[in-house]
Formats: C-alpha cells, sequence, structure tokens
C-alpha cells in the first residue's frame, strides 16, 4: 500500500465520510460513489472548500489586474499613472478661507495665527492680523484641513481658541468660508483622462483650454469665447460648483488675466489662480481673460400636481431642474421647455404641468449664463 492510501486508511472513516476502496498490486484508491454525501466537517469538504475559495481569489486578483491595465476602469495610484503619460494628474483637496469678526473694548486686534472655531466642527487659523474699526475686528481666517467641509455660511458662530485681551470670544463669520473641495473623485479624474486621451496632442484648441482650466483644483465646470475681446483673445468662463457652493458655484474675484500679462488688467481670487495657472500653458501669443459668468435667473411655476404636491416631491422637482441646469446651461446658452420637462419627467409622478416659463430660455449675452432662480407650486 502506498504512503497516500497508508494515510487515509489510517483515518476514521467518519472522517472522510463514506467511501470504497478498491485496489490492484497491494494499491487501494479511495473514490466517493455518485449517491454518498460529504460529512460536514469531513477532511475532504474543508479542502474542497479552501481550494475553492484559492481558486476564487486567484481569478478575482486576474480581474484586477485586467482593470488596471487600461485607464477606462483603472483606479487609485494606477488611474493616476495612466493620467502621467497626457499630463492630467488628480487635483488635490483646497482650503476653504473666509472671514471672522468680533466685537472689542477699546482697539485691540488678533494675531496671525490665532485658532478659530467655528460652529459646524470647523477649525480655523487668522492669516493676517486683525484690523479693529469701530468696535469690531475682523481678521481673514483659513480652514486648517482641506476639503469641502470647510466651506461654511455666512453668519455661523465663531471662537477664539485662546482668550485675547479686550476682544469678545464669541463672534461671527462675516465673510463666508469658500474654496475648500475635496480630493478629485476616480470617476472625475477618469473623464478628464480619458478626454485627454481623446483629444490626442495639445495645440491650444477650445478643448484644451477648457481641460486646462478644468484641472485647477475647486473648478468644475469652462467655456471658451474665442475671440471675445478682440484678435488674440480668448476669453474664459469658469465655475465652481462644489468649493463655492455658497456662491451657487460662481467664482469670487475679479475678471482679468494673469498676473504676468502686461496687455490687459491682472484678475482677482478664483479668476486670478485660474489665469496664472493657464498662463504657462496658453499659446505664445494668446491673450487669456478669465471671467465669470453673469447670473440670469429663471423662476419656475409648477402647477397640477395633484396629490403628487408633498414636500418630498417638491424637492426632487427642484433638485431635477437645478441638475438639468448643471448639465445643460453655459454662456451664452439656450434652453427649451422639452429639455426641463424630461427633467421632472425622469421622477415618475403621475401628473405635474411647469406652466412657466412656457417658452426657450435664452441668454442675454455671450456672458450670460441662465441658472434656476425661485421654484413655486401649485396643486
Amino acid at each position: 500500500m502506498g504512503l497516500g492510501g497508508a494515510c487515509l486508511n489510517a483515518l476514521p472513516k467518519t472522517l472522510i465520510g463514506r467511501s470504497t476502496a478498491t485496489g490492484t498490486s497491494g494499491h487501494s484508491q479511495w473514490r466517493h460513489t455518485g449517491r454518498d454525501s460529504l460529512l460536514r466537517y469531513s477532511v475532504l469538504n474543508v479542502l474542497a472548500t479552501v481550494m475553492a475559495g484559492l481558486s476564487w481569489l486567484h481569478y478575482q486578483y486576474l480581474d484586477w489586474i485586467a482593470r488596471q491595465a487600461v485607464p477606462w476602469t483603472a483606479t487609485d495610484e494606477y488611474l493616476e499613472a495612466w493620467g502621467t503619460f497626457k499630463k492630467t494628474f488628480r487635483k488635490p483637496a483646497t482650503v476653504a478661507t473666509g472671514q471672522v469678526s468680533f466685537p472689542v473694548t477699546g482697539s485691540p486686534v488678533i494675531p496671525e495665527g490665532t485658532t478659530v472655531q467655528i460652529s459646524g466642527g470647523g477649525t480655523a487659523v487668522t492669516t493676517a492680523e486683525s484690523v479693529t474699526t469701530d468696535g469690531v475686528t475682523v481678521a481673514p481666517c483659513a480652514i486648517t484641513q482641506a476639503g469641502a467641509a470647510g466651506n461654511i455660511a455666512k453668519g455661523a458662530t465663531a471662537t477664539l481658541g485662546s482668550p485675547q485681551e479686550g476682544v469678545q470670544t464669541t463672534g461671527r463669520v462675516t465673510e463666508p468660508f469658500t474654496g475648500g473641495a475635496d480630493a478629485e473623485t476616480d470617476d472625475a479624474l477618469r473623464d478628464r483622462i480619458l478626454a485627454a486621451f481623446e483629444r490626442g496632442g495639445e495645440n491650444g484648441n477650445r478643448e484644451d483650454y477648457e481641460g486646462w482650466a478644468k484641472a485647477v483644483p475647486g473648478v468644475t465646470r469652462a467655456w471658451v469665447n474665442p475671440l471675445g475681446f478682440g484678435a488674440g483673445s480668448v476669453v474664459l468662463y469658469i465655475m465652481l460648483d462644489n468649493a463655492n457652493a455658497a456662491n451657487a458655484g460662481f467664482p469670487i474675484g475679479k475678471d482679468g488675466a494673469a498676473s504676468e500679462e502686461k496687455r490687459y488688467p491682472a484678475a482677482a481670487g478664483d479668476q486670478l489662480t485660474v489665469a496664472n495657472a493657464l498662463y504657462s500653458l496658453r499659446s505664445v501669443t494668446a491673450l487669456v481673460i478669465v471671467c465669470s459668468p453673469e447670473r440670469q435667473t429663471v423662476d419656475f411655476t409648477i402647477d397640477s400636481l395633484g396629490t403628487n404636491n408633498t414636500a418630498a416631491n417638491q424637492a426632487l422637482i427642484a433638485q431635477a431642474l437645478q441638475d438639468m441646469f448643471t448639465r445643460l446651461s453655459a454662456p451664452g446658452a439656450t434652453l427649451f421647455p422639452n429639455q426641463w420637462n424630461e427633467a421632472v419627467a425622469a421622477l415618475g409622478l403621475s401628473q405635474f404641468n411647469i406652466s412657466s416659463p412656457s417658452a426657450p430660455i435664452i441668454a442675454t449675452h455671450i456672458g450670460a449664463m441662465p441658472m434656476l432662480g425661485s421654484v413655486s407650486f401649485r396643486s
């Protein structure tokens, strides 16, 4: 009898289940008949489960390798590696900045670097010494933790982290904290990488300028108006939907060109950040002017809802309309009734009627961008 047969013969039959043994030339062969079943805790049952698990893991690993092998399914650092081929990198998280004020007695100031706690859990640090006038001291601040969670609305409570002589401990946010954005997600990065591969080489066309702008942290949408300010100019409109959500996504700053550009006044704020980022990428003779779209609000009236006129459905309708504007609106755009009717119809309501607006929404000029105003409801 061979060693394997001897080992099996030494095992109680209760460990391996009912089996039959046949042999030739002194050797035993163990096998299960088709009508026998393994016991729950038999050795062969455990071995079969372990081997099946190992095989499953092997195939899962091979499947994971296949996903990382192409940019349209790659994830994490492997997706970022694909992006390097097209100089497309993940946008890092950015820090929100704002302004706080505190009542004072006399003319004290808050030193730069002072910690300020903001209601809602945010911690900020003053970025310059405060300015005191008329019994109030005002200090610019930056949230210590990068990300969209640092965007805090005007009016929030601010508390000094350490007492300052002559300064009341509790104040408020007088300018909203904006500009905070989370690190770019895999899905958003993948879209930019695939767009870069689709474009091929960069030559300063419309898609290149829009792609360069959207590579700037916080920028989510961008549009180009070629020759918008005359021969040789490129006018670029931008939106920061997440970082500047408190400002409806519109950039906070002043329209203009890069700080190194001598042919046009320099921009400020978000516009300057984008203009400076594009200065070394643009076509060498192009005058790039970064602008904020002009708000053109449009109010909606929804009626004939019947039993659908609930608070939950009203919120869904408003969200669907906002999504429609985000997807389709642009500076100088025209939106049509079928587009907003389709957006609301996708909610599956049994009945509704959008009575206003009833005609296409036309931008008043090239820089105006239609956006959702108020939404009123009637049964």
